[in-house]
């Protein structure tokens, strides 16, 4: 029985987080983390996956290393958690795959009761099961009798009980002790021609997996260099990856994408493209602040509220953002909008208005841009429409085109400055290295300014480097800035931009696999003439 809580005692939740995906995190594990005042890391969650479901103010605390650098403990890491608890802070003490499998739950919680704090057990996804199953290896099949798993370490073990055709074995270690374990299975007498799969880093987008036989499978450890923490499946069912194999096949996996938006534009972006299996890298080009002078912003709002407007029209989510923040200012909410008609330029911006409870009244019906929503504008009518003037939000830097062309439709515009893009700081050093020597496979500019910004403070990206772009003017832009553009979104919405790259993706594994050749990522064909986007 655990101890009954006190506020000034704290208490201790194990969280099992899987095997390194954030994705497999559980809904109970999400809401431990979202809640605890110290989150105590363990090897494979690091603190940027946290970030996601943490209180900004979280204290983040690492299990895996001490201050000099060098591996804790059990003890160690005993003492780092019940201290962590003290002034009755809350603990959410995360552990890799599942807690009580192989992971000295037993020590810690032995721990934590001994000094009297009350803890609870959230389990978690075990490697033992997510890591074939995203290596496209199932454990067992109708012609499967057992499952053995093994970590063998230092301890003996009774190989003869696994040499058997229906038997899967399960190992996990460091490469140099599965390969003495493997060669142990060989010599208890399991069948040389056994198929074996090897992964490391299971379940990221950084994941490998290396097929081979019980004969082949130490010289595979080393020819494929395999240096990290594997999981190894011995048995008929590697048979089936081929057919199987679904993580390892996206149209981006492993593909190292990079971002020039701001860190809080990039979460959808982000997380799209790591559900196709990439790896991205965000690099804020520039950086959104309120206008120099607040007056003329000041006044539109509050003609909009005394009935000077007729239609408001928003260019991009940043619009649709500062105008919700002067009515917080101000106290005011949608209701204000009451009357009027609104326009959006394209479905993020709709989106964006939507979460604040107003319905665009218009949208493009072609393509998403300031012209596509001029198109689908109406003229100023002086029977039908009570008054002329338009409220138009936008940044300093936009352009004329959409002000220009509802004036020539009879509208009167206030064309107002609601915020100021300014370019951001460059990036690291290691960063400018990588765009400018094509680590990157992939870039994916969101607008023009994303392009002429991330050139000017980084340089342009190498020729290998496939370039993405979200419609036609941003294309236009890349090109004038000397890059080649090979993917075109089909409308201007980040989702519709990744799925543009992700089919672009497909199309270079699809013809690979056509001519026999081994599935590379840009990155890793500099030089060689790729497929343009259709």
């Amino acid at each position: 029985m655990t101890p009954t809580p006190t506020r000034s005692s704290g208490s201790v939740t194990f969280v099992g987080t899987g095997p390194g995906d954030p994705g497999l995190l559980t809904v109970r594990a999400v809401e431990v983390i979202g809640r605890a005042d110290v989150v105590v890391l363990d090897q494979n969650l690091r603190a940027g996956d946290v970030a996601r479901f943490a209180r900004p103010d979280v204290e983040v605390l690492d299990a895996g290393f001490g201050d000099d650098g060098q591996p804790l403990t059990q003890a160690s890491r005993a003492k780092l958690v019940t201290r962590a608890a003290r002034g009755g802070r809350r603990v959410a003490r995360l552990m890799d795959g599942d807690p009580a499998t192989f992971n000295g739950l037993a020590e810690e919680a032995l721990a934590c009761s001994k000094a009297g704090l009350p803890f609870e057990v959230v389990p978690g996804v075990s490697s033992v099961g997510a890591v074939p199953v995203y290596a496209g290896v199932p454990l067992t099949t109708k012609s499967t009798r057992a499952v053995h798993v093994v970590t063998p370490h230092d301890r003996k073990v009774d190989w003869a009980r696994s040499t058997g055709d229906d038997v899967t074995v399960v190992l996990l270690g460091l490469p140099d002790v599965l390969v003495d374990s493997l060669g142990q299975l060989l010599a208890a007498g399991r069948d040389a021609a056994t198929p074996v799969a090897l992964t490391e880093q299971g379940t990221s987008t950084e994941q490998r997996t290396v097929v081979a036989t019980l004969a082949t499978a130490a010289a595979a450890v080393g020819d494929h260099e395999l240096t990290k923490p594997l999981l190894a499946v011995v048995g008929r069912p590697v048979e089936l990856r081929d057919q199987l194999s679904w993580f390892e096949t996206k149209p981006l996996f492993g593909w190292h994408v990079l971002v020039p938006r701001t860190k809080d534009q990039a979460g959808g972006t982000v997380d799209r493209l790591h559900e196709f299996g990439a790896i991205s890298e965000v690099v804020p080009t520039i950086s959104v602040e309120p206008p120099r002078t607040p007056q003329q912003m000041e006044r539109a709002v509050k003609g909009l509220v005394t009935g000077r407007y007729e239609w408001v029209g928003f260019t991009s989510v940043n619009a649709v953002r500062a105008v919700r923040e002067k009515f917080v200012e101000f106290g005011l909410d949608a209701r204000a909008f009451a009357g009027l008609k609104v326009a959006a330029v394209g479905g993020v911006t709709a989106q964006a208005l939507r979460e604040w409870g107003i319905e665009p009244d218009l949208l493009p019906s072609g393509e998403q841009s300031a012209s596509g929503l001029l198109a689908d504008w109406p003229p100023f009518d002086e029977v039908l429409d009570p008054i002329n003037r338009v409220f138009l939000p936008r940044a300093d830097i936009a352009t004329d085109t959409l002000v220009a062309g509802l004036q020539d439709i009879g509208w009167e515009v206030d064309d107002v400055t609601a915020y100021r893009t300014v370019r951001a700081a460059p990036p690291a050093a290691d960063v400018r290295d990588a765009i400018k020597t094509g680590r990157f496979d992939a870039v994916v500019f969101t607008s023009s300014s994303t392009v002429r910004n991330l050139v000017g403070i980084a340089g342009k990206p190498h020729t290998a480097t496939v370039v993405a772009c979200i419609g036609p003017q941003t294309a236009k832009t890349a090109e004038e800035h000397g890059l080649r553009v090979d993917v075109l979104a089909a409308e201007a919405s980040s989702d519709a931009l990744v799925e543009a790259l992700a089919d672009y993706g497909a199309g270079l594994r699809a013809a690979a696999v056509e001519a026999g050749e081994p599935v590379v990522r840009p990155s890793q064909r500099k030089g060689a003439a790729r497929r343009k986007a259709r």
